[in-house]
């Protein structure tokens, strides 16, 4: 995870589907990972297809075949690599679904032994209860004396710390856990006995805290408080685990101060106050503070160093500047050299090297041409320190690791195209650019498997975010794989109001700014159509939380563009949620939307794109809405009223419309997940179940034959 994403705070209207994503420290998994490599499931007995009136029975059948398929299809991945591991100087750690479990690294056989069990740490819940309770994240104090996990249930948003004292050697007493924080999101630990962690509260996190373990007891002391409700903490190790720093940004400036863990006090420095339109990144080498910030030529981000002792913007020196239209995505310091993954202005990923010794000396490295993501791996306390680790993916692409020895200047797969056969099948990644209004070019990746110049009867499906300046999600995903191998398109439109073209991408579609992305949306479906790619009614459009504004903008301008619509935990009412002080969010999203209240301006750029606002008696392409009871961050009865509102426009379309002209009336379905929050399940039955009815839906609403199940090769 990117620390860039880290700045789009958790508080925003950001799925990363289905799982929170908060900070680039971070040992989590990727949920498609997650679910694949759990040997312990629990399938909770609610399902999606009994919500009242819902109108999914349809698609029941073959929801159910591709749900085996689904299955098969984890299963098949189950083995790709991940960065889940936490490795420590004596023992390698790892969760199983009932708990972490570690192994010595001295002894051949890797025996495991248990250190933490879900089931105890848990205690009050119901027996079901105990079973949906999963590891987030790990934390191994500097000499592995403590371990800190948080684990979090489906039925409960906020998560828990629990800390276990270790022992050593083999075989392992039985492991005793010294204390239980509430509503813990991130942690890491100072020393072995000091811990610094954020607290959750509601849908923001602003306090920092210190949880001392003596002998004699323990204490928990406040360390930092931020007053302002749009700035989100958080805490981080540097690589080199010198320097703990309290992160506290806003969507549009940041403010770092750090913690020398080697020093006795352990008391924050502050780096630089919070000025507008200033977000900065710190790592640490050699008593000098090498920062990302801000600061490059049209407030992009460029890297700066200062002197440890005088961190104050005044002191902070350019030490390199990326080449004009090269956003930069990632920054680490390894070994002696600053490493930075970047974006350049045809799309692909590069890494670019700077010699920190030497910062004259800059090399540039092209990764394959198929990347579209990146995952860095977290640096564990016995990892070298001088090779920086990372996996690679794209939509059809499975992770594959990598690594660079930036010394040598050597870029090594871990694996190599010959020794990992699933990503064998000619899948192509064709970057496009589509020509907007206003004459800006919007790119698109498009992963297809069929030439370019075959895709004509392809069946399309169309993904968009375009908010908070967050990159589009265009990781490895097994249901992804699938469609790909059925012939399926996959376009990922990057329109303005994320971040694949740096900060400027942006903030050109903020606030009074935003009908752009609506635009930038349908003049990329109009390239894809007018350039041979699929057509009107072979294309859907899938979106998650804030992404559904411009697609569901577009159906209201634009509904002829499209055959159906995926939606996921949509953000549909923005006038009336930025109007309700009362609701979670709406003070903080005001930076990003407006404020219609208090601003005609605002109110007025809201109303002309608002899809509860603008709902019209028309012809609208079939629409699927996931929405989960316990979101707090989009409401279900937002969705609810848009749903009710477009159902009806519907039926007065239909009602005034002549016989001879009528089409196929849309189906407006609604799937609502009970005791499910922002992310989607937790649970891999349920995950699966929601996966297969949503391929259902775009199958049966654009027509399609049903997939055909591949014939098994005999021996």
């Amino acid at each position: 995870m990117t620390f860039l994403t880290s700045l789009v705070r958790a508080s925003a209207r950001v799925v990363a589907a289905p799982q929170l994503r908060l900070q680039r420290f971070s040992c989590k998994r990727p949920a498609w990972v997650r679910f694949a490599q759990r040997r312990h499931v629990s399938v909770a007995s609610d399902s999606s297809t009994n919500t009242p009136n819902s109108g999914l029975q349809r698609y029941e059948p073959l929801k159910r075949d591709l749900e085996r398929r689904l299955r098969a299809a984890y299963k098949r991945f189950s083995n790709v690599p991940d960065h889940s591991l936490v490795v420590g100087q004596q023992h390698v750690y790892f969760v199983e679904g009932d708990g972490i479990y570690r192994a010595d690294k001295r002894h051949g056989e890797r025996k495991s032994e248990q250190v933490l069990n879900l089931e105890l740490v848990v205690e009050g819940d119901t027996a079901e209860q105990r079973r949906q309770w999963t590891v987030q994240r790990i934390r191994l104090s500097p000499q592995e004396k403590h371990l800190a996990a948080t684990v979090k249930s489906r039925h409960c948003t906020e998560p828990r710390c629990v800390v276990v004292k270790l022992r050593d050697p083999l075989p392992l007493e039985a492991p005793r856990t010294v204390f239980t924080l509430q509503k813990v999101l991130s942690f890491e630990w100072a020393t072995d006995e000091v811990l610094f962690y954020t607290t959750l509260e509601g849908l923001s996190c602003r306090r920092v805290f210190r949880l001392d373990l003596t002998t004699s007891g323990s204490k928990i002391s406040s360390v930092h408080e931020e007053a302002r409700p749009d700035v989100f903490a958080e805490v981080a190790l540097t690589r080199d685990r010198r320097l703990l720093s309290i992160n506290s940004s806003s969507r549009s400036a940041s403010e770092v101060r750090l913690v020398d863990v080697t020093a006795p006090s352990l008391e924050p420095l502050l780096v630089q106050p919070r000025r507008p339109d200033l977000l900065y990144h710190v790592e640490h080498w050699r008593e000098r503070l090498i920062i990302l910030a801000s600061t490059g030529p049209g407030q992009e981000y460029q890297v700066v160093q200062a002197p440890l002792s005088e961190p104050y913007m005044t002191s902070w020196v350019p030490l390199f500047t990326p080449e004009p239209g090269t956003t930069i995505k990632d920054m680490d310091v390894v070994g002696n050299h600053c490493v930075l993954v970047a974006r350049v202005p045809a799309g692909e990923l590069v890494l670019t090297t700077v010699s920190l010794t030497n910062p004259e000396e800059v090399r540039s490295t092209q990764l394959p041409p198929w990347a579209c993501a990146f995952q860095v791996k977290r640096c564990s306390i016995a990892d070298r320190q001088d090779v920086f680790e990372f996996l690679l993916s794209s939509p059809a692409h499975s992770p594959v690791p990598y690594c660079l020895y930036p010394e040598e200047g050597i870029l090594m797969s871990g694996t190599g195209d010959k020794s990992f056969p699933e990503n064998r099948g000619n899948y192509s990644t064709t970057r496009l650019e589509a020509p907007s209004e206003d004459g800006s070019s919007v790119p698109i990746t498009l992963v297809h498997k069929a030439p370019l110049q075959a895709l004509q009867g392809a069946p399309l499906l169309v993904h968009v975010y375009g908010a908070y300046g967050r990159d589009l999600d265009m990781e490895f995903h097994p249901e992804k794989r699938l469609l790909v191998d059925e012939g399926w398109a996959l376009a990922y439109c990057h329109i303005r109001g994320g971040g694949e073209r740096g900060l400027a991408w942006h903030r050109e579609a903020r606030v009074e700014r935003k009908p752009r992305g609506v635009d930038d949306l349908a003049a990329c479906l109009l390239f894809l159509f007018s350039s041979g790619v699929s057509s009107p009614s072979l294309a859907a459009l899938t979106a998650c939380s804030a992404g559904a504004v411009p697609v569901g903008a577009l159906c209201n301008s634009r509904p002829h563009l499209m055959r159906a619509v995926s939606l996921q935990a949509p953000f549909l009412d923005v006038l009336g949620t930025l109007q309700d002080p009362s609701l979670p969010l709406t003070l903080e999203d005001r930076e990003e939307w407006g404020d219609p209240a208090a601003n005609p301006q605002h109110r007025l750029a809201i109303s002309s794109y608002c899809p509860l606002s603008n709902i019209a008696a028309q012809r609208y392409p079939s629409i699927m809405l996931t929405a989960y009871s316990a979101d707090a961050r989009v409401p279900l009865p937002g969705v609810l009223r848009y749903t009710e509102k477009l159902k009806e426009a519907v039926r007065t379309h239909g009602a005034t419309t002549a016989k001879s002209e009528c089409e196929p009336t849309p189906n407006i379905v609604v799937n609502i997940q009970p005791g499910t929050d922002h992310q989607g399940p937790q649970d891999f039955g349920l995950f699966v179940e929601q996966e297969a009815l949503q391929l259902a839906f775009l199958h049966a609403e654009l027509g399609l034959d049903p997939p055909r199940t591949p014939r098994r090769r005999r021996r």
